[in-house]
């Protein structure tokens, strides 16, 4: 049987590691009957896929060092015992490996963003990934038969910056979780417009615009406001900053990180969703609030347009200008706000919805 391999050893969590679950369960279930699986991974206790084959690394992110040598040494040898049809890079880096197809999925989008001063101070290593990630995604990358990304804007600069054509737009399955349980703290004040940001207070996330924004609120005169942020201050530097700047304002409530399952019981009690971050390869909230038809305050940026979709509930503003989102949220509680009608951009092929459909790509003799 002819070979695939899926090598993913630094997911270990979050998101990633949901992407990394999710095609191991589409491959186990499709395609284990006609090609032989290995998946190299973090920590193979993590899965539960059956028909798969794993190998475990789980040093693999002790150190950089460490993630080089598997990548341009020791996957070298081991490809050449394997002697895969299909080698799929689950995250961003080309290793050096000889196989008959060869294809990289890159998910991160630090190298086309230019960092603040206030994002240098408080992030040192995401300032330094968008200097010199460029070049990690540059190594070995032309060898590819199929480069993957998820939003067509990403494929637009990496065809710019490396000079490719064989770029795939892969959309995310996201999935919606069947039950909702309660969410612990208070109640949502029956009297207040409440909104919401769910987000890790990671510095291009831009929760300073939301702050700026309920300070101009406050100067306005608005009570009758309350916007829920899921950080305290406690997470990292920049939201103990952020908490210590506007924990005052009455009209911000910093409820901490909770649970996505407590993410969906809020969806469902606010009246709408803000979603200002600077940098995204998709922007999941987005996706999973639309399911609830309410409306949605967010950066009129190219992720978020291609993320909105069909939708007719949106309203973009400035991520940079508080004052806009501060009009935003007035007109809406005046009744007096006119959404931007959104449609579906026009993506040119090849563009992906499903694993079928990107494996029916990748695996196409």
């Amino acid at each position: 049987m002819k070979k695939i391999v899926v090598s993913a050893i630094n997911f270990s969590s979050g998101g990633p590691l949901s992407v990394l679950q999710d095609a191991l369960g589409y491959i186990g279930k499709n395609l284990s009957n006609k090609y032989e699986i290995v998946a190299l991974v973090h920590n193979k206790d993590l899965f539960d896929v059956e028909n798969i084959k794993y190998y475990e690394f789980s040093n693999s992110k002790n150190s950089w060092i460490n993630r080089l040598f598997y990548e341009y040494i020791y996957f070298y040898f081991l490809s050449k015992k394997i002697k895969p049809y299909l080698w799929l890079s689950l995250h961003d880096m080309t290793p050096n490996i000889k196989a008959k197809k060869k294809a990289v999925y890159c998910h991160n989008p630090s190298p086309f963003y230019q960092t603040n001063r206030l994002e240098r101070k408080f992030n040192k290593k995401f300032w330094l990934f968008t200097k010199y990630y460029e070049y990690i995604y540059r190594i070995n990358i032309d060898e590819n038969d199929h480069v993957i990304v998820q939003q067509d804007w990403l494929r637009s600069e990496f065809e710019k910056r490396f000079k490719i054509d064989n770029v795939i737009v892969a959309n995310p399955n996201i999935k919606i979780p069947n039950e909702i349980v309660e969410i612990d703290g208070n109640e949502i004040p029956k009297k207040d417009f409440a909104f919401f940001y769910p987000s890790f207070p990671r510095v291009f996330k831009n929760f300073e615009v939301i702050c700026e924004t309920a300070e101009i609120l406050k100067e306005k005169g608005i009570k009758n406001v309350k916007i829920y942020l899921t950080i305290d201050g406690t997470e990292n530097e920049y939201s103990k900053y952020i908490y210590k700047k506007y924990k005052k304002n009455s009209l911000l409530e910093f409820i901490g990180l909770i649970s996505r399952e407590e993410v969906f019981k809020m969806y469902s009690k606010i009246d709408a969703l803000i979603f200002p971050s600077k940098l995204e390869t998709w922007g999941m909230p987005i996706t999973e609030f639309k399911e609830f038809d309410k409306p949605i305050f967010l950066s009129d940026l190219e992720y978020a347009h291609e993320t909105l979709g069909n939708y007719s509930k949106g309203k973009f503003f400035d991520p940079l200008k508080p004052e806009q989102l501060s009009d935003v949220i007035i007109n809406y509680i005046n009744n007096d706000i006119k959404f931007d009608n959104h449609k579906d951009l026009t993506i040119d092929n090849p563009y992906v919805k499903t694993w079928e459909d990107l494996f029916n790509i990748l695996l196409e003799e």
